[in-house]
C-alpha cells in the first residue's frame, strides 16, 4: 500500500511511526518544515525559557532505521484525487491511501489589518520572530527619550484568553517581575502594562468554571490586566482599538485568539466546515472519498454524539485519531470485512494550563476532579517533558526548567536578527 502522509505533527508522526517497518506499507511523509514542532511550548520559546532547537526534533533522525518511511520537506500545492496523486513543490507523489494531518494556522477571522500587524504564534520560527520583536522594543525603549513612545513600547497586549493566551500572559508577567528589571535597569517597570483581551466572559472557556475563575486569579496576582468581553478591532502598529471605542497604546500585540484548519487545494468548499476543517466520518475518511483521510486540527468529525460541534483541537485528539487510522489501515491493507473498522471515540484525558511560575490550572474528567497551584505546575511539567520527542530534548528541557526555577532567569535573551534599514530611519 503506497500511503502518503502530509503534515509531520502530533497525528501525521505519531501515524507514520506506528506504521514504521510494517510489512506492506510504502510510506510517503510530506512536510514544509523538516522537523517536528512542540507546539504547548511554543510560548516559552517566545519568552526566552527554552531554545527553539529543545522543542523540535528533525524528521530525518526519527525514522534513521526505516526501511519503509521516507521523508520529503515539500509544499504541498494540489491534491488530484481523481488520480490519486499529489502535487508539491518537488514534484508529484502518487498513492493508494491519503492521510492529510496539515494541522491548524493562526485565524484572523478575515480581518487584514490586525493580520499584517499582529503577531501570530502558530510555529517555531513565529515564535523566534515574537521573541525578537519582543526584545528589540525594550532595546528601543532604553533609548527613548519620548515617554508617550516608551510607554507604548513597554506595554503588551495579548488577544486571546485560552491556554495560549493565558500561558504566554503568565510567562511575560514572571519576566517582569524576575528578569527585565535586571536587564534594563534604567526603565521602570512598574509601569509596564500586560493586557490580556477575551472576547468571552471569562479565560480558558473550554475548561471548569473553577480553572477559569482561578486562572484568572492567578494572572491578576501576577500583575496582568485581564478585560473579558473585550473585542479588538483594529490595530496599526501603534494604537489597538477596541470595539468598545476604547484605545491601548501598544507596539506589540500577539494574536492568540483562534485558529483554522490548513486545508489543502483539491478539497471541495462543500465539504469544508467552520473553522476551514474537513468533514470527516467515524473512520476520519473525509467525506465523499474513498481512500483519503483527515487526522488532528484540520479534521471536522460532527457524528460524535459526545461532540456533535467536532473534537477540540487539541495533540491529544490527532494522536487518537492517528491510533484508530493505523487499524483500520491494516485492514485495508490485509482486505480484510470493512464491518471491523474501528470507529472514533475521543478519549478525554483532562486539559491543563499554566499560568507562570509554580501556577497551573488542570481539569480531569473520570473522575471529575480539579486542581491548581504548585502540584497542578509540577503534573503539567511532567506530563508536557514525556511528550517531547527525543531525550536529548527532554534533558535540554528539564535542565532549562530547572536552571530557571533556582536562578528566576532565563538566559537566552538573544536577538540573532535585527531590521538595521528600520533603525536607521
Amino acid at each position: 500500500m503506497k500511503l502518503i502522509i502530509i503534515g509531520g505533527g502530533f497525528g501525521g508522526l505519531r501515524l507514520a511511526r506506528q506504521l514504521n517497518n510494517k510489512a506492506g506499507f510504502e510510506i510517503t511523509l510530506l512536510d514544509r518544515f523538516n522537523y517536528h514542532q512542540f507546539q504547548p511550548l511554543f510560548y516559552q520559546v517566545a519568552t526566552a525559557g527554552l531554545d527553539p532547537s529543545n522543542i523540535s526534533f528533525p524528521l530525518r533522525k526519527v525514522f534513521h532505521n526505516s526501511n519503509n518511511v521516507r521523508f520529503y520537506m515539500a509544499c504541498v500545492k494540489e491534491i488530484v484525487h481523481q488520480q490519486n496523486k499529489v502535487i508539491a513543490d518537488i514534484g508529484e507523489f502518487e498513492y493508494d491511501q491519503l492521510i492529510i494531518a496539515t494541522g491548524a494556522d493562526t485565524n484572523f477571522f478575515g480581518n487584514e489589518v490586525m493580520a499584517a500587524n499582529a503577531m501570530p504564534m502558530k510555529s517555531t520560527v513565529e515564535a523566534i520572530e515574537l521573541r525578537h520583536r519582543m526584545l528589540t522594543n525594550f532595546e528601543d525603549a532604553a533609548a527613548t527619550k519620548d515617554t508617550v513612545e516608551l510607554q507604548r513600547l513597554m506595554n503588551i497586549v495579548v488577544v486571546g484568553g485560552g491556554p495560549t493566551g493565558v500561558e504566554l500572559s503568565g510567562a511575560i508577567a514572571d519576566m517582569r517581575r524576575f528578569v527585565l528589571p535586571k536587564d534594563y535597569p534604567e526603565l521602570d517597570f512598574s509601569k509596564m502594562k500586560i493586557i490580556l483581551l477575551e472576547g468571552s466572559g471569562k479565560t480558558l472557556g473550554a475548561m471548569s468554571e473553577k480553572s477559569s475563575e482561578q486562572s484568572r486569579q492567578y494572572l491578576e496576582n501576577l500583575g496582568v490586566i485581564v478585560q473579558t468581553n473585550a473585542l479588538i478591532t483594529t490595530y496599526d502598529g501603534k494604537t489597538a482599538t477596541l470595539k468598545d471605542g476604547s484605545t491601548i497604546e501598544t507596539a506589540l500585540v500577539i494574536w492568540a485568539a483562534g485558529i483554522k484548519g490548513n486545508v489543502l487545494p483539491g478539497i471541495e468548499p462543500t465539504i469544508i466546515a467552520k473553522g476551514n476543517r474537513i468533514k470527516v466520518n467515524r473512520h476520519c475518511l473525509v467525506n465523499g472519498f474513498e481512500n483519503v483521510y483527515a487526522i488532528g486540527d484540520v479534521a471536522y468529525m460532527d457524528s460524535d454524539p459526545a461532540y456533535p460541534n467536532g473534537h477540540p483541537q487539541v495533540a491529544p485528539v490527532a494522536i487518537q485519531h492517528a491510533d484508530i487510522l493505523v487499524n483500520n489501515l491494516k485492514l485495508i491493507q490485509m482486505k480484510s470485512n470493512n464491518d471491523r473498522m474501528e470507529e472514533f471515540v475521543y478519549n478525554d484525558k483532562g486539559a491543563m494550563a499554566t499560568v507562570g511560575r509554580k501556577l497551573a490550572v488542570v481539569d480531569v474528567p473520570k473522575p471529575k476532579l480539579h486542581f491548581g497551584g504548585f502540584l497542578a505546575w509540577l503534573v503539567w511539567m511532567f506530563l508536557h517533558l514525556m511528550l517531547i520527542l527525543g531525550v536529548k530534548n527532554r534533558l535540554s528541557v528539564f535542565f532549562n526548567w530547572f536552571y530557571n526555577y533556582f536562578t528566576k532567569d532565563q538566559n537566552l535573551r538573544l536577538i540573532f536578527k535585527v531590521n538595521y534599514k528600520e533603525r536607521q530611519k
